[in-house]
């Protein structure tokens, strides 16, 4: 079984039994919303619609491309600034040019060759970058699903330039598992980096922040899915108090 699908497998079992809310609550995803998305790319990937034929072969798959597509438009849209919208699709940009050159210097290498599968290096490398860039959970997965879509029109455009035959399949084969992992892992990072962060400053930092974020961060629906709840004390209730805000622009 392809890894990409072996990961997306893992994670509708983590979502399934109520793990990964601080994550799905970032992207605006509700338990039934990120299986439904996850199943979708699963059988997704066995559909794949060729578009063109010829010297240069091209192919969309449905799983792999355009599922994660529409996804992280969807997180994109619920983007809370202007400011996170240029960081999310910058970093995207960053991502696809950084894969683009460095499959300049490796793309003819030998797999045995390499210290790591080119499988797994590229998804890695995006992931690593995503997160650095970007700085977010939804901005991280933005960028790491789309900068391996953007590598795979780099190479198509590249093919067409040059007059050279190719093959793209967006999404198919094994980029299906590039995409899935690069987004899996920018997300997973920012959410592993974030939550060191807000412990170690004891929460959310709000300085020099805008108001629009600032409501963000105490909203109250995020508030409950991190498990904070109304205290009824002698029958006054008070508002529930934040537990570990995200830091990132809402």
């Amino acid at each position: 079984m392809p890894i990409g699908t072996i990961a997306l497998i893992i994670v509708s079992v983590l979502v399934f039994f109520g793990l990964g809310h601080r994550i799905l609550d970032r992207m605006r995803l509700s338990d039934k919303g990120a299986l439904i998305v996850i199943a979708l790319m699963v059988v997704g990937s066995f559909i794949t619609i060729p578009l063109i034929r010829g010297r240069i072969g091209v192919d969309v798959n449905i799983g792999g491309a355009l599922v994660p597509l529409g996804l992280a438009v969807y997180v994109l849209s619920k983007a809370g600034t202007a400011k996170e919208w240029v960081r999310a699709l910058g970093a995207a940009l960053a991502v696809g040019i950084l894969l683009s050159f460095t499959d300049l210097f490796i793309g003819g290498s030998e797999p045995e060759s390499m210290f790591i599968d080119p499988l797994y290096f590229y998804p890695l490398a995006a992931g690593i970058v995503a997160y650095v860039i970007s700085r977010s959970r939804r901005s991280a997965f933005i960028a790491g699903a789309l900068g391996i879509l953007l590598f795979d029109l780099g190479t198509l455009i590249s093919a067409v330039y040059r007059g050279v035959p190719a093959f793209v399949s967006f999404g198919g084969g094994g980029a299906f598992d590039s995409v899935v992992i690069a987004g899996l892992v920018a997300a997973l990072l920012a959410e592993i980096v974030g939550e060191t962060r807000e412990r170690l400053q004891g929460g959310p930092a709000h300085r020099g922040r805008p108001e629009e974020l600032k409501k963000g961060l105490s909203d109250v629906q995020f508030a409950n899915a991190l498990g904070a709840h109304k205290n009824s004390v002698a029958g006054t209730d008070r508002e529930p108090e934040r537990g570990g805000a995200d830091h990132e622009e809402k």
